[in-house]
C-alpha cells in the first residue's frame, strides 16, 4: 500500500461516500433519543408550571397568615380633635372609645445653673497699662481693626494694651472722651468732657471691641459696660481659663453628677472638653457655658420635676464652676386630666399607659391649656384591605391553574391542550380551593358563617371570587367586627385557619406539589440516563460500521494495486 494513503476518507479507495451513509444510520439510530427528549421537554413544562402554581400558592398564603391571627382584627385607627394640642398613638390593645383629656401643664426640664461672675475680672487693678488686647479674658475674644467715637475712626491692634486703647480713643476724640477700668466692678466706662451724648459704632467698624467690651449707646455722656467683662476662656488648660476660684484636680480629678464619674485633669483638659465629656456621658444632662452672663449651668435632657446629684470627689471643678453653690430651678411635671377624672401628672409630655392607665395608648401633649379628645376605633380600612389583598391573590391562583389545565381551540378549530391538562393534582387543587371558600362553616358561634356573608361569593363562571356587595362587608367590618374575626380565625374552623392548612399540605415541605415536583425531577433525570445509555449503543454501532467500511476500503486498495501491478506486467493487453 502507497505511503500517504489516508482510507479514513471516505471512499478513497472505493469511490464509496460511506461516511454519509453512516452519519445517516447514525440519526435513525438516535430516534429514540429523540422521542425521549420531547418527553422530557414535556415533563419539565410540567415541572415549571407547578412551580409557578406553588409561588403563587406561597404568595396567597402570606395574605392568609395576615387574616389567621386574631391581632389583624384588633388594627386600630386613632383620630385627634386638635392636632396643635396633642398627637397620640395606640396599638391592638388599646380598648375602642373616646379619651378627653385637659392639659393644665406641660412637663419642663430641671436646671442647675451656676453663680454668676465665675471668671476673674479682666483685671486685678485699675492700671491696665500691661494687659493686651488679645490676652483679656473677655466673653468674645477682641479682633484688631477699626471702632468709632463720636464719628471718630480708631484703629486697634491686638498688640494693643487696654491702656492704650484708652489713649487711642482720647487722642481721636482731641480729649473729648476719656475711657477708664474698674476693677471692682470689672467694667470699662467713657466719659464725655463737653455737654452731649457719646455715639458709639458705625456700619464701617470692623474690630469688635465695643461688643466686646459691652459698651453701647444710652443717649447720655457718660457709658458703662452691662456687666462684668472678665470670663471663661473655654479653650486651654483648665488652670489657664480665668476662674475666679482657681481650679485644681487634686492629682486625679473626678467629680459626679447623678451619680456618673467625670474624670479631667486641670493640666490638659480645657472648659470644651469637659462640657463635651459631660454632655457625652450618661448623666443625663447638659452642660453650657453663658459667656454673656459668664455662668455654668446643668439641665436634665429629660423633663419632669427632678433634680440634679452634684458631688466634686477629687478636685474643685464644680466648686470653682459655681455648679456646687447654685440653685435647683426644678422641672415641671405634665398635669392632665382624663374624661373629667381626677388629676394626672408625667415627668414627660408623653401621657403612657403607666401614667393614663389606657393600655397601648400614648398621648403627645403640646400646648398648655388646652382641652383634646382622642379618639381611638377599629382600623376595619386595614382589616378590609387584607380581605381584598387575599381575593386578589386567590383569582390569581385560580387563574394561572386554569390557564394551565385549560385546553383552547383556535380559529381552525385545532385543540391545544394546557400543559397540566391531564394533571388531576391540579385540577384537585383549583376544586379544593373553591370548596374551602364557598362552603358555610361549623363551629362559630356568630351569624357570620362563610364569606358569602360578607358580600363575597363566586361569580359563577369560574373558581374565581369578588366582593359583591360591598355596603355589606363594610357594614359586616362596623357593626359585627368579632364575627368576621371568628369567620377567619377561628382556631378550629376558621376560614383561613383551614386555608392555610389546606396550603401546607400542598406547598409544605412535604406537600402534594413538592412531591409532585420532585417526581417530575426524578422522571427527567432517569431520561438523561436513558439518552445516555441509548447514545453509547449509537456509538458503538457507528464505530463498528466504520470499522467495517475502512476493512472495505482496504480490501479494495488491495485489489486496485493488484490490478495496476498487472496493466503494467502485460502491458495492459
Amino acid at each position: 500500500m502507497p505511503e500517504g494513503i489516508d482510507l479514513g476518507l471516505s471512499g478513497l479507495a472505493s469511490g464509496f461516500d460511506w461516511r454519509t451513509l453512516v452519519d445517516q444510520l447514525t440519526d435513525v439510530d438516535r430516534a429514540p433519543q429523540r422521542r425521549l427528549l420531547v418527553e422530557q421537554n414535556t415533563l419539565d413544562q410540567r415541572k415549571n408550571a407547578y412551580g409557578s402554581i406553588a409561588t403563587q400558592l406561597g404568595v396567597l398564603r402570606n395574605r392568609i397568615a395576615a387574616l389567621k391571627e386574631a391581632t389583624s382584627f384588633d388594627a386600630r385607627s386613632v383620630g385627634v380633635s386638635d392636632a396643635t394640642a396633642a398627637s397620640a398613638v395606640s396599638s391592638e390593645t388599646t380598648p375602642v372609645g373616646n379619651y378627653a383629656f385637659a392639659i393644665s401643664q406641660l412637663a419642663t426640664a430641671s436646671v442647675q445653673p451656676g453663680s454668676v461672675n465665675t471668671g476673674r475680672a479682666l483685671n486685678a487693678t485699675n492700671d491696665v497699662s500691661q494687659l493686651t488686647l488679645g490676652d483679656a479674658a473677655s466673653a468674645t475674644p477682641i479682633r484688631a481693626g477699626t471702632i468709632t467715637v463720636n464719628g471718630r475712626q480708631v484703629t486697634l491692634a491686638t498688640t494693643d494694651t487696654l491702656q492704650e486703647a484708652f489713649e487711642k480713643i482720647r487722642t481721636a476724640t482731641s480729649g473729648d472722651v476719656t475711657a477708664s477700668y474698674d476693677a471692682t466692678t470689672d467694667t470699662i466706662s467713657l466719659a464725655k468732657a463737653s455737654p452731649g451724648e457719646i455715639t458709639l459704632g458705625s456700619a464701617a467698624d470692623t474690630s469688635n471691641f465695643l461688643t466686646a467690651s459691652k459698651l453701647g449707646n444710652n443717649g447720655t455722656g457718660s457709658v458703662t459696660s452691662s456687666s462684668a467683662l472678665g470670663a471663661i476662656k473655654t479653650s486651654g488648660p483648665l488652670t489657664g481659663a480665668n476662674f475666679a476660684t482657681a481650679i485644681n484636680d487634686g492629682g486625679a480629678g473626678l467629680f459626679r453628677i447623678n451619680g456618673v464619674d467625670i474624670t479631667f485633669d486641670a493640666d490638659a483638659d480645657s472648659v470644651s472638653d469637659l462640657v463635651s465629656r459631660i454632655n457625652n456621658s450618661s448623666a443625663g444632662v447638659t452642660a453650657t457655658y453663658d459667656s454673656v452672663s459668664d455662668r455654668f449651668s446643668l439641665t436634665n435632657k429629660v423633663t419632669g420635676d427632678l433634680g440634679v446629684a452634684l458631688e466634686d470627689v477629687s478636685g474643685n471643678f464644680l466648686a470653682a464652676t459655681g455648679l456646687g453653690a447654685g440653685t435647683l430651678q426644678r422641672g415641671k411635671d405634665l398635669l392632665y386630666t382624663m374624661n373629667g377624672g381626677g388629676q394626672l401628672s408625667s415627668h414627660s409630655n408623653t401621657i403612657s399607659q403607666e401614667s393614663a392607665g389606657v393600655a397601648g395608648l400614648s398621648v403627645a401633649a403640646l400646648k398648655e391649656g388646652a382641652s383634646v379628645t382622642v379618639k381611638v376605633s377599629a382600623d376595619t380600612d386595614k382589616i378590609k384591605t387584607a380581605i381584598t389583598d387575599f381575593i386578589t391573590e386567590y383569582n390569581k391562583a385560580q387563574s394561572l391553574i386554569d390557564s394551565n389545565t385549560a385546553s383552547t381551540t383556535d380559529a381552525k378549530g385545532k385543540v391545544t391542550a394546557g400543559t397540566l391538562a391531564a394533571e388531576s393534582d391540579a385540577s384537585n387543587m383549583a376544586s379544593g380551593l373553591r370548596r374551602l371558600v364557598t362552603a358555610q362553616l361549623s363551629g362559630l358561634s356568630g351569624t357570620l358563617k362563610q364569606l358569602a356573608s360578607l358580600g363575597i361569593s363566586s361569580n359563577g363562571k369560574d373558581n374565581t371570587l369578588a366582593v359583591a356587595d360591598d355596603d355589606a362587608l363594610d357594614a359586616a367590618l362596623e357593626t359585627n367586627l368579632s364575627g368576621v374575626k371568628d369567620l377567619f380565625t377561628n382556631s378550629t374552623t376558621g376560614l383561613a385557619v383551614q386555608l392555610d392548612n389546606y396550603l401546607e399540605k400542598a406547598i409544605g415541605e412535604e406537600g402534594s406539589i413538592v412531591a409532585k415536583q420532585d417526581n417530575l425531577t426524578d422522571q427527567s433525570t432517569d431520561i438523561d440516563t436513558q439518552i445516555s445509555d441509548q447514545e453509547r449503543l449509537v456509538q458503538s454501532h457507528r464505530s463498528q460500521l466504520i470499522t467495517s467500511f475502512l476493512a472495505m476500503e482496504t480490501a479494495q486498495q488491495r485489489m486496485n494495486q493488484q490490478v495496476a501491478y498487472l496493466n503494467q506486467r502485460f502491458g495492459g493487453s
